[in-house]
């Protein structure tokens, strides 16, 4: 056994002891975080599943694999392999399609080709804005959006940019 196999154990036995000390009605104060908590799920379920039907249709069109025929030529020339440039467009939409476009390009080109580190890197780099704007924001009812889309946006742009340079840099 490791020291990990103890930690939540022991986090759960301090708390207990905290809400004691507190003299906190433990049961009526796990059963009311149970109740927010189902509220919270059923509230954000809805962007939720807004959020994953319009992932699969912008991967399912193929709108992806022409646009980036068309511009692949441009991105050859400067050195940039094409092949991690879906995983830049969906990554700020969605993480766990990002992973498992990470996760191809890493099975089919090799976890230390540049492909595969640059994949690794802008997948570590970079967040889910517009999911986490949707969701998020969603949920609470925030619908005025635009700074803190345009902020999040500019930052994976960034993010997606730095990961480019130094990892055509280090590994190209």
């Amino acid at each position: 056994m490791s020291i990990s196999d103890y930690f939540l154990p022991v986090v759960v036995f301090v708390v207990i002891v905290y809400a004691l000390i507190k003299k906190v009605d433990i049961y009526d104060s796990f059963i009311r975080g149970a109740k927010e908590g189902l509220h919270l799920g059923a509230s954000v379920f809805p962007c939720l599943v807004a959020m994953i039907f319009g992932v699969n249709i912008l991967l399912g069109s193929g709108f992806i694999t022409t646009l980036f025929s068309v511009v692949k030529p441009f991105f050859s020339s400067l050195g940039i392999p094409v092949e991690v440039m879906p995983m830049a467009i969906i990554r700020p939409i969605s993480g766990n399609a990002s992973f498992l476009l990470m996760t191809d390009l890493i099975k089919n080109y090799g976890a230390d080709s540049l492909i595969g580190n640059l994949a690794a890197c802008m997948q570590g780099a970079t967040d889910t804005t517009i999911y986490v704007l949707s969701l998020y924001f969603g949920s609470i009812g925030i619908k005025k959006i635009r700074y803190a889309l345009a902020a999040g946006l500019f930052a994976d742009l960034i993010t997606i940019v730095m990961s480019i340079i130094l990892m055509v840099f280090i590994f190209g």
